[in-house]
This record gives structure tokens, sequence and C-alpha cells, in this order.
């Protein structure tokens, strides 16, 4: 099974998401667009995993979620990795607490600790929009604010879920295996 730690974007910042992606999915992008199911702040990809590590795994993020509150965090700006002058991913970023680099700095260091390799790149808290078609390539003026602009929606994140992930011909879908909590 393919698993992952997850914030999940409650309304109605997950309405706003929705809008954006619309809006963009009606300019005629050469991109595969996340569905609404889809939309999480990913704190931690796992991979494959054996099922009977998913034990091993939601004890890990229990012990990392402990003490952690709920978290104020809020819609930003449309950018993309690996930039926005090559991107093969289009995403929303969030703005967040330092608290919520501290919780995904947790989780990676839990992973680490039940063999699961650290991600490598800094942690730069996004929701994903879409994935740019191999061979397209993507205006730069879609990143002005001015072009894209993205209403700051707050909410607040207080709960992590360890979903599975199921790669099917219409797009992945998403069963949670556990939801954690964020409270002192």
């Amino acid at each position: 099974m393919r698993l992952f730690a997850a914030v999940p974007v409650p309304s109605p910042a997950r309405e706003e998401i929705s809008a954006l992606r619309d809006r963009l999915r009606a300019t005629g992008l050469p991109v595969r667009w996340v569905p609404d199911d889809g939309v999480h702040l990913t704190l931690k990809f796992f991979g494959e995993v054996a099922a009977e590590r998913l034990d091993v795994i939601a004890e890990a993020l229990r012990f990392a979620a402990e003490r952690t509150g709920p978290l104020s965090l809020a819609l930003t700006d449309v950018g993309a990795f690996p930039s926005t002058r090559h991107p093969r991913v289009l995403w929303v970023g969030i703005d967040a607490p330092p608290a919520l680099e501290l919780l995904q700095d947790r989780i990676e260091r839990g992973g680490e600790a039940i063999g699961f390799p650290p991600e490598g790149a800094p942690f730069q808290p996004h929701v994903t929009l879409g994935r740019v078609r191999e061979g397209h390539r993507i205006p730069p003026s879609l990143f002005d604010p001015e072009v894209t602009p993205v209403v700051r929606v707050p909410f607040l994140a207080d709960e992590v879920v360890l979903y599975e992930s199921v790669l099917t011909r219409e797009g992945p879908r998403y069963t949670p295996h556990q939801t954690l909590k964020l409270a002192y």
C-alpha cells in the first residue's frame, strides 16, 4: 500500500482551492488537475509499504503529533516545483507558523528512525493543484499574483491523517487509515 501523512484542508479554504483550480483549468493549461478529494497538505510520503508496517508508522505519527496543538494556516500564492521557470507541479502555498515545520520535521525524523529515508528537499507547505503534462510549458505570467490572485483564506489544521493512496485509471483515491487530533 502507498501511504502518506497529511493535513486535510477544511472549508472554506478547500472551496477557494477548488475555485482557483477551476479558474486555471478553464484557461486550457496542459495540466492533470487534482480532484477535490485530493486537496491536502502532505507532510510525509512513505511510499509503497507492506501492510504489517502500518502499526509502526501509525505509532511514529502519534509520537510526532503529541503536544502539537491546532495550527493557524492560510492560503498564499500560486507556485511551482521545481521552479516557476520550469514548472512540473503547480501548487497553492500555505502560510504557516514554525510549529508546522516542527511537526513535519518530527514526522520526517520518526519516519527515518523506522526505515523511511527523509525527503531531502526543504519543506515548503503547499497544496498541489495539478501536474504539468510531459513536454508542455506553462506561461510564466501564471505565477504573477495579479494574473492569478489567491484569496488569503485562513484555516485551522487540527488533525493529521495517515492516508493510503490507491492509483486508479481516474486518478488516485485516498483512504484514511488513522486520524490524529492535534491537541496539547
